[in-house]
């Protein structure tokens, strides 16, 4: 008579075990991304807002009024980490420079990587509440979809006149004709190699904003500054241009 009950308090014997080794062979911590945003070695924030003193590679001299972009699909080790993490907006105006990723596994080795902007299969119209608040969709005849980065400012003009860009990063679409939209994913994959991660580590990664304008691309703001979000080509720049911009910054642990 005694067998089952012999049997459920060795059945839950097993399967303490079995969780305990689980989370003690493959345990998981949060960890911090933060970024942070230099010009060339020139640290640039907010307060560096509205103020002529960034040069281009093309020798433009511009003010930044807004910088803010979308990081998405942060991998350890290949693995995407919590679903609430899928995406953040990176905002510097509003201080909004961190991101809080959970379920990392701590190890010597991680290989590190995130994606600029949405992959394809994440851009999905009006999926987003906070995103569609912050202004942050594409128009439907340009396929809909979200921004990856709107970067805008002013430029001294070829007359010394001051004068616009709005350097917004979109999936390139080539709307010749409207009723056949061509699309193509200019995401593309931020991989910052092996880290270690331990118990509050903060990872900082680095956006050198000068390299937007200069790497391969030299960028002639006289020639390409508004109206790029329907130019097919000025996105394909762009996305050549911002495989150079983030690199690894410290990494600590409080």
């Amino acid at each position: 008579m005694k067998k089952p009950f012999y049997f459920f308090f060795f059945l839950l014997i097993v399967l303490s075990c079995k969780d305990e080794t689980e989370c003690c062979v493959n345990p998981t911590i949060a960890i911090k991304l933060k970024f942070t945003h230099h010009w060339d070695g020139v640290e640039l924030s907010s307060s560096d807002f509205n103020e002529f003193k960034f040069r281009t590679a093309n020798d433009d001299l511009i003010s930044i009024s807004r910088l803010r972009y979308l990081v998405s699909n942060v991998l350890f080790n290949n693995t995407i980490q919590s679903s609430s993490t899928i995406y953040s907006l990176i905002d510097i105006d509003e201080n909004k420079t961190t991101l809080l990723v959970t379920g990392v596994p701590i190890s010597k080795v991680n290989a590190f990587a995130f994606t600029f902007g949405f992959r394809d299969e994440d851009n999905l119209d009006g999926a987003y509440a906070d995103l569609n608040s912050a202004s942050f969709n594409v128009p439907e005849m340009l396929g809909g979809g979200y921004h990856y980065m709107q970067f805008d400012g002013k430029y001294k003009d070829s007359n010394n006149a001051d004068a616009n860009f709005n350097y917004h990063a979109i999936r390139a679409a080539d709307i010749t004709d409207p009723d056949n939209i061509i699309l193509q994913d200019t995401s593309f994959e931020v991989d910052l190699g092996n880290i270690e991660i331990t118990e509050n580590t903060t990872i900082e990664i680095k956006m050198n904003v000068a390299e937007w304008f200069k790497n391969p691309n030299i960028w002639n703001l006289n020639e390409l500054n508004t109206v790029l979000m329907p130019n097919f080509d000025a996105q394909i720049l762009m996305n050549e241009n911002g495989q150079s911009v983030f690199s690894l910054g410290k990494i600590t642990s409080n």
